[in-house]
């Protein structure tokens, strides 16, 4: 039986009362866990969640629904919430929709002022390459039904004027390193295409996608993580007026490393933690910035798998870290949290979400992924993530069509980690 499955056997949809979301967790040193679906499992997309705790203690989930980005233009992005001592999620809601055009890969945090931010890339031809990226904000989001916005902007990413420079400098150092799935003569067509984008203004600014949550630097820079799937390289927007004037970082150049997820260390460096695309060895990407994300240094592989999906990394305040992904370096159907007590010199600790069994993954795995993960103020980690299933051929929705996707909210505690089983340093 899958591990997702398992936990909704015992949640139930409808949370049971030993396992109910809205219930007082354990406490803090009593290994718990607690999952459920925001909503049964459909036939429609749904994709690329973000989850935020209000100032009153309720959860504010978004994510992005509809057909299918890359071929229907009816794609928009949803929210729900979940009331503070609530057990089940409130029914979706709008958060944005451009009519006509795909909204998708939302991103949420809550400002020093204690506003709500939403960020989200516009897909204007279905093409990732054509993204334009947005963001609203709201000081009314704590009643029922869909926030208030009463900032609506364009995100407009304009590269600095040694950009071009900066990545071209980045692929030079990648010519002795193709990825092995790449013949030699590839190899080269990408760099010279990656040469020639780079090369143009309109691929400069436009393409840029969130993914994460917004990093705030001591409570007054705001840095966005962004990447770009037509340049394949990743780009910090940093603004320290809340929004009124933006600049960009320097380049992070990989063999196509992207979706970056920030920490800060003790001594004040900031640590991107990346996707992998396509390096030779499938683990997750670094980049360190000592100059508050300005600067970045060369992309490197760290010893954690990943299989070319999303991660997350935050800093607990008991000064652990914790890292969630695609724990594999081939497919989706394991989702595993890992924790650090050493700022990622090594990861002792790791569980699963989700884990499909060998006979599950023969017969067709499930995919859980583009996990979001935060830290509530009474210490507990509430993930969010894309819960998608495969062996659904008799499972219809009341609409009569398969259903196999929902989003699935986790909440545990550090202790339910280090519970599980010791990896090596």
């Amino acid at each position: 039986m899958k591990t997702g499955q398992y936990l909704l056997l015992l949640c139930g949809l409808a949370a049971t009362p030993c396992l109910a979301a809205g219930r007082n967790p354990p406490s803090r040193e009593t290994p718990f866990l607690t999952a459920e679906l925001l909503f049964p499992l459909e036939h429609w997309h749904n994709h690329g969640s973000c989850v935020v705790e209000c100032p009153n203690g309720d959860l504010l989930a978004c994510w992005y629904n509809g057909s299918g980005e890359r071929t229907a233009d009816d794609v928009r992005v949803l929210g729900a919430r979940l009331r503070k001592g609530a057990r089940q999620w409130s029914e979706p809601f709008l958060m944005a929709d451009t009519p006509g055009y795909p909204d998708t890969n939302p991103a949420m945090f809550i400002d020093p002022q204690k506003r709500l931010w939403l960020l989200w890339p516009t897909i204007l031809d279905n093409h990732w390459e054509s993204a334009l990226l947005k963001y609203r904000i709201s000081s009314s989001y704590q009643k029922s039904g869909a926030p208030v916005w009463t900032v609506n902007e364009i995100l407009h990413i304009t590269p600095g004027t040694n950009f071009q420079r900066q990545v071209n400098s980045g692929l030079d150092r990648l010519v002795d390193g193709p990825p092995p799935e790449m013949k030699p003569e590839e190899f080269q067509k990408w760099l010279g295409e990656k040469r020639a984008l780079v090369a143009n203004k309109l691929s400069c600014r436009l393409g840029w996608m969130t993914r994460v949550h917004p990093f705030i630097l001591e409570g007054k820079r705001l840095i966005v993580p962004l990447y770009s799937d037509g340049l394949e390289c990743c780009l910090m927007g940093i603004s320290d007026d809340w929004g009124k004037s933006w600049f960009t970082s320097t380049p992070l150049v990989g063999i196509i490393s992207s979706q970056p997820s920030l920490v800060r260390r003790r001594d004040g460096t900031l640590v991107a933690f990346m996707r992998d695309d396509g390096s030779a060895d499938h683990r997750v990407q670094l980049s360190t910035s000592s100059d508050r994300g300005e600067t970045w240094s060369r992309v490197e592989s760290s010893d954690r798998p990943d299989p070319g999906a999303g991660v997350e990394a935050i800093v607990l305040r008991s000064g652990s870290w914790v890292l969630i992904n695609n724990d594999l370096e081939k497919d989706r159907y394991s989702l595993g949290v890992a924790l650090s007590d050493d700022e990622g010199k090594s990861w002792k600790w790791k569980r699963n979400l989700e884990r499909d069994s060998e006979a599950d993954v023969k017969a067709g795995a499930g995919s859980y992924h583009y996990p979001s993960i935060i830290q509530a103020k009474d210490g507990t980690l509430h993930a969010t993530y894309s819960f998608h299933q495969k062996q659904s051929a008799t499972r219809l929705g009341p609409d009569g069509k398969l259903a196999t996707e929902s989003i699935k909210h986790a909440h545990f505690n550090e202790a339910w980690i280090r519970e599980g089983d010791a990896t090596r340093p």
